[in-house]
């Protein structure tokens, strides 16, 4: 089966709300297995409203709208599919009295205007809004389903998982299932390469890598009769990347590198300790975002100015003198200094020039370095990042948070 998303509303058009509809629409349909076959926004224009609907009754068995069922003049939806579908709107009594209803429980006079939102096509299955006052419908013609959704978010959502979710997967004959590779430190360029075969050759399951902000993942997406089965063909597939790519991969799903290092750390007992001059900060927010970061996060110094690394880091001054703040000698000594300060299993600093201003022929903007400070040990990591300040910094937090996660792997 087929389907298509019309979201209705000239505010969307405009950009005065984000379409949140389609996001959540869509990942639902993929649950159930129907493929969505476009994605459309229309204005409160009743002929290009019915244009679209046409459109979308002459290429797909299911429709699904959102927004337009509400009491003003530019609510127009129901009137456009029912002369889409050569329907007269009928009043529902039922769905009248729970309007009533909704306004009486809030002690206010319902205005005569709300009476148009218990007008429906006739033979419609009345969809309960718990939430507003705009019920929904369902209309079986000749083969094709439409359904009518309101436009609120929450509104929405309860309507579709009450009442829309359930009607759907008695349709759909199978359901499709993905699983999420959060890939870090290799490019998809390089992924793709690496895997071109698996890629290519792949029918059921499919394999889509795509870039992800500052990483890339891979869509896993199985098509079967249930989940088990879909999760049984995922894992198989997925072994063979793992072989390919096991050492850039760092979760699945909706894991965050910042999750997974938690997570490890607080599993090992081990803790940890940043001090952050170029990052100013991120790095700690990142893990302080995760719930129970006090399992394995102790604290961090923002050590952005020289007076700060030396009082509170006690840097040497020789060595910001000699080699300067943006140096593997400061950062040596800062990851050194943070995790004694602390009394932290381990430490992470980061130095480096983020521009606009500041670099030089010798160190330019991007000019990054990363100390890593445990045992009796420390590794610095030097860096030439492009891109503007925000970019470099976000590229330091990254890379930081993955220098941890691969030392924590290879002592696990």
């Amino acid at each position: 089966m087929r389907a298509e998303i019309i979201n209705v509303g000239t505010e969307i058009l405009l950009g005065n709300i984000i379409n949140t509809n389609s996001a959540y629409l869509s990942r639902k349909l993929a649950e159930l297995g129907i493929n969505l076959y476009k994605q459309t926004v229309v204005g409160d224009n009743m002929e290009r409203l019915m244009t679209s609907l046409s459109d979308a009754l002459n290429s797909v068995d299911i429709i699904i709208t959102t927004g337009g069922l509400g009491p003003t003049q530019d609510d127009i939806t129901k009137e456009a599919v029912a002369k889409c579908l050569n329907k007269k709107l009928v009043l529902d009594n039922e769905s009248m009295q729970q309007i009533e209803n909704f306004f009486m429980s809030r002690n206010k006079n319902m205005n005569e205007y709300n009476r148009k939102q218990a007008y429906f096509p006739e033979d419609s299955i009345i969809l309960e809004n718990t939430v507003g006052t705009a019920p929904g419908c369902i209309i079986e013609s000749k083969e094709k389903t439409i359904i009518l959704l309101p436009g609120p978010p929450n509104e929405m959502k309860e309507m579709f998982e009450k009442n829309v979710f359930d009607y759907l997967n008695k349709k759909s004959e199978q359901i499709i299932h993905s699983r999420f590779l959060r890939l870090f430190g290799i490019g998809e360029s390089d992924v793709v390469k690496i895997i071109e075969d698996l890629i290519e050759e792949q029918d059921n399951p499919t394999i889509a890598p795509y870039a992800d902000g500052y990483q890339v993942s891979l869509r896993i997406t199985a098509r079967a009769k249930d989940k088990t089965d879909a999760i049984s063909l995922i894992n198989m597939i997925e072994e063979k990347i793992q072989k390919r790519l096991g050492e850039y991969i760092y979760g699945r799903d909706y894991e965050t590198l910042e999750s997974v290092v938690l997570d490890v750390l607080a599993s090992m007992n081990k803790t940890i300790a940043f001090a952050e001059s170029c990052t100013g900060g991120m790095i700690s927010s990142r893990i302080v975002s995760i719930p129970g970061a006090s399992r394995a996060f102790v604290g961090s110094v923002i050590a952005y100015s020289n007076e700060i690394k030396i009082r509170e880091l006690n840097t040497q001054k020789k060595t910001l003198r000699k080699y300067g703040a943006v140096s593997e000698k400061t950062a040596k000594e800062m990851a050194i200094d943070i995790r004694k300060s602390f009394d932290s299993d381990i430490g992470i600093s980061t130095t480096g020039i983020a521009g606009p201003t500041g670099g030089t022929p010798e160190k330019p903007i991007g000019t990054v370095y990363i100390g890593l400070s445990y045992d009796n040990k420390v590794e610095v990591f030097h860096f030439h990042f492009k891109g503007d300040r925000n970019r470099i910094r976000k590229l330091t937090t990254f890379h930081a948070l993955n220098i941890l996660r691969k030392y924590l792997s290879s002592i696990s």
